[in-house]
């Protein structure tokens, strides 16, 4: 299949885009490229493989979420420039 440049055009309109004559020619060769390289890839002989959603199967590549030692609330406070007995004092934010 060959797309033509009233086919972008009309995708084009379609899309509320805007070409001038130049810009319309090299998006027809380009996008005609594209469809090629598709129509290629609709040919080849895909008896026998299942399909999938990616090319190589992924497992669960996260880390175990594991409970560990943290700093205390202390440490944490310690270089704050302004804190409460338990709390972070800030600026307000809104009035």
């Amino acid at each position: 299949m060959s797309l033509t440049i009233d086919d972008v055009r009309r995708v084009a309109n379609l899309a509320r885009l805007e070409f001038n004559e130049a810009e319309l020619a090299e998006i027809t060769a380009q996008l005609s490229k594209v469809v090629t390289l598709v129509d290629e890839l609709a040919a080849a002989n895909t008896d026998g493989v299942d399909p999938m959603v990616h090319a190589i199967e992924l497992a669960n590549i996260l880390a175990a979420d594991r409970p560990k030692p943290s700093v205390t609330r202390a440490e944490a406070l310690q270089n704050a420039p302004s804190a409460d007995d338990e709390c972070f004092r800030v600026p307000a934010v809104l009035g």
